[in-house]
């Protein structure tokens, strides 16, 4: 059992690892969001049009979130390979109630216009239902919330809270950019979905004070305003371009201050790149969490993590 180095408040433990395979014995790769899915968990591929789901007990199979690609029929993206502007990217899913049943929404980042897609996934008879919603006008308007210019809105998390969705932009410290997070009214936003049209309504820009060139890279709600950021500090000189990953961990935050943050240890010699997070169970101040881990490698696996996280 490894065990990160902590603060007083936020104590960090990898409980368990593993890397995440499909039926057939192929990677899983470019994780980067994870959310609940019936009986199991979805897990987004930001290099792919479709995710995988992950069950106990059970072969991990294929979720089919985009078509292929107009441009040559591509199903799997990389920058070796030239074709990563036509990447997805999402990067943030959740947890929501449609029709008074669970589902999961997952949310490209918007650092493209590719990217400024999201996908509803609902169950029927034990088999996901996609549905796949164009969001140009909601990302720019989180753009018009922050105060920056499309370029730089990178919304790496998201989170529930009521019928608010808390969605997290993922700051730049070459750039100068702090992350930070909007609230959209999700009601609004499932109300009409996927025909969305404008934006639904979108208030309050919140900063967070992060320090150490660390950055929002996903999110879990725990009470209210109080919640665990995964964090990052990569060296990248904007929203679209990867970099080295010099530290990840994460981060206690109640409303926009930041209570406390705590590094996690390398895993299998790397720093893992949390991207994807999300509560397993909770017992008071204590919580298991499962993370995904985006290695930014076309061909690795991506790791799971089991966390147990105290506050």
């Amino acid at each position: 059992m490894l065990r990160a180095p902590g603060s007083d408040q936020l104590d960090v433990e990898v409980l368990h690892t593993r890397r995440l395979r499909f039926d057939d014995g192929s990677p899983v790769t470019s994780a980067s969001a994870i959310t609940s899915l019936g009986e199991g968990w979805l897990v987004a591929q930001d290099d792919a049009n479709h995710g995988a789901w992950v069950r106990p007990g059970r072969p991990t199979t294929t979720v089919r979130l985009f078509a292929a690609s107009d441009e040559g029929g591509l199903d799997r993206f990389s920058e070796q390979a030239g074709t990563k502007h036509l990447k997805p990217d999402i990067e943030a899913a959740c947890s929501v109630v449609v029709a008074g049943r669970p589902a999961a929404l997952l949310l490209g980042s918007g650092s493209t216009g590719q990217r400024r897609r999201g996908v509803l996934v609902t169950l029927q008879d034990a088999t996901p239902v996609v549905s796949v919603a164009e969001l140009g006008p909601l990302y720019s308007m989180v753009g018009r919330v922050l105060g920056i210019s499309d370029d730089l809105v990178n919304l790496e998390g998201a989170t529930v809270v009521g019928n608010e969705l808390h969605w997290f932009n993922r700051g730049n410290a070459g750039q100068g950019l702090a992350s930070s997070s909007v609230v959209v009214d999700l009601e609004h936003l499932l109300a009409r979905w996927p025909q969305v049209g404008d934006a639904p309504p979108v208030r309050r820009g919140t900063i967070y004070d992060l320090a150490d060139g660390l950055a929002v890279t996903d999110a879990v709600a725990l009470d209210g305003e109080l919640q665990l950021l995964a964090v990052a500090a990569e060296d990248t000189p904007n929203a679209y371009d990867d970099g080295p990953v010099l530290a990840a961990g994460l981060a206690l935050v109640d409303g926009s201050a930041v209570r406390s943050v705590c590094l996690l240890p390398p895993v299998d010699g790397a720093i893992p790149k949390v991207e994807g997070l999300a509560v397993v169970s909770r017992d008071g101040r204590t919580a298991t969490l499962l993370a995904v881990v985006d290695a930014d490698a076309p061909d690795e696996a991506s790791l799971e993590l089991t966390l147990n996280v105290q506050w």
